[in-house]
This record gives C-alpha cells, sequence and structure tokens, in this order.
C-alpha cells in the first residue's frame, strides 16, 4: 500500500478501500453476513486483515484530530471516487461492512487525538452500527478509554445509558467492561446502569449485563457476588450463566437457587 505523503482523508479512504477489495472472499462475505445477521454489504475481509490495511494506511500517513475525524467519517460513509459509476453508486447505497470496521479502528488507533467533544460522532457510529461487530469496539476500545481519560464524558454515559436505542444501552454498559476487566473502573456506575436494565427482555441487554459482570468477577468474584445474590431473581438466565463463570462452586450454587426461586415465585 503506497499511502506516503497522502494527506486528503477521501484518497486515503480509496486507497484502503481498494486494499479491502482486494482481500475479498465472497464466500466469507455471505458466512459472515449471515452470522452478523447483517444489512450491510460485506466484501468477506477477516477482521485481523482489515486491521493490517488500517494500520499500514495510518502508518504511512500524519494524523490529528481532524484527519483522523475525516478518514473514520470518509470510511464510515463517504462514497469511493469523484464520479462513482452506475454499479459504484448502487454497491454503496448499502453500507460497506469492512469500511465500517475500518472506521472504527481508525477513530480507536487515533483515540490519543479525541475526547468528549467527540461523543456525537461516537454516538452517531453506534446508532448507525446495527450490528455489536460494530457497537462493541466503539463501545469498549474507544468510549470506555475517553470516558476513563476525562470526566467530559460522564454525562455522555449516564444518557446513554437511559437512551431508547439498546444499541447505545448496549454502549454504556461496555464501555465499563475494559477496567473493569484489570480491577479499575467505575463499578458503582456500572451497577447502577446494570440494575436499571436488569428485567429487559432485548438479548443484547442481557448479555452485556452478563459479560461486564464475569469479567469483573475475573478480578473479583466477591464483589459480583454479593452484588447478583440479592438480584439474581430479577436477573435472565444469560445474564446469570455468563456471571457464575469465574465464581466459585458454593457462589454458583447460591446464584442458581436465588435465580430459580425468583422464576418459581413468578410462575
Amino acid at each position: 500500500m503506497t499511502t506516503e505523503g497522502v494527506t486528503d482523508s477521501r484518497t486515503l479512504a480509496e486507497v484502503i478501500d481498494a486494499e479491502l477489495r482486494a482481500r475479498a472472499d465472497p464466500t466469507r462475505a455471505e458466512k459472515e453476513k449471515a452470522y452478523l445477521k447483517s444489512a450491510l454489504t460485506h466484501y468477506g475481509v477477516s477482521v485481523p486483515d482489515t486491521r493490517a490495511v488500517v494500520t499500514d494506511a495510518m502508518r504511512s500517513a500524519e494524523f490529528d484530530h481532524d484527519a483522523v475525524v475525516g478518514l473514520a467519517t470518509e470510511l464510515w460513509s463517504g462514497p469511493v471516487g469523484e464520479r462513482p459509476s452506475a454499479a459504484v453508486r448502487q454497491l454503496r447505497s448499502v453500507p460497506i461492512y469492512e469500511r465500517r470496521s475500518a472506521a472504527v479502528m481508525v477513530l480507536v488507533r487515533g483515540k490519543g487525538h479525541l475526547s468528549g467533544a467527540d461523543a456525537d460522532l461516537i454516538e452517531a457510529f453506534i446508532r448507525e452500527a446495527g450490528t455489536w461487530a460494530l457497537v462493541d469496539p466503539l463501545a469498549g476500545d474507544l468510549a470506555g478509554p475517553l470516558a476513563d481519560a476525562s470526566g467530559e464524558f460522564d454525562q455522555v454515559l449516564e444518557r446513554w445509558a437511559v437512551d431508547e436505542d439498546f444499541w447505545v444501552r448496549r454502549a454504556a454498559l461496555l464501555a465499563h467492561l475494559r477496567p473493569l476487566r484489570v480491577g479499575a473502573g467505575d463499578f458503582e456506575r456500572f451497577s447502577r446502569f446494570a440494575d436499571a436494565m436488569l428485567e429487559e427482555r432485548e438479548f443484547f441487554i442481557r448479555k452485556a449485563i452478563g459479560w461486564v459482570l464475569r469479567d469483573t468477577a475475573k478480578k473479583r468474584p466477591d464483589l459480583i457476588f454479593e452484588w447478583l445474590l440479592p438480584r439474581a431473581h430479577r436477573a435472565s438466565g444469560v445474564t446469570v450463566r455468563e456471571a457464575l463463570r469465574p465464581l466459585s462452586p458454593d457462589q454458583q450454587t447460591a446464584i442458581r437457587s436465588a435465580h430459580q426461586s425468583g422464576r418459581s415465585s413468578h410462575a
């Protein structure tokens, strides 16, 4: 890939897009689209290959805040070429998954140039993503580190936690994942968010709560046991199964019993 000296976001996006298309695998694209239940067009490029393309492109060019945001925006939604053919226009009428994945990677790689002032852009991407495969890195790898780095993001997460869009609510939960996983982070805030969403029927919310509880429990099992035990009767099976994995056998038995008693009382 030749990007040395390229400073225009659209041109760099074209180069990245060409590299992605060169790695396209129609069979993989079909399987991945089905697996993700995706409404996007897929080239069929693996995540490691997409990341390699982005890394190569960003290594060869200089980036500041505007360059990071500009490239990510072009990849997320911009057309390729100044005068695309009718066939390309038709293709671009449906967003490309790999372009959007590359856009997320650009933001994550360039997050040192971003701040709470970029929350609207991140939120817009989350709303338009339509799949956990894009929402989760936007939340865990981008919003989470930005929230850790600056109090500017605190009110953003509070707002996301009560949003009507379940993908935005999921992002509010998963923004806590990485710091809690290593024994740090704001568990009090996560617990407030999770408690308010605990009885939701949306699978992706239930799974996210369980995922964060599970990873937090790897370092602080007693904290998660004490939090979940009095709430187990309200939690979904998905949430409980995820959260139990790192806990001791006795803790698992106690939570399963509390969960089952809650199900029995509502039968």
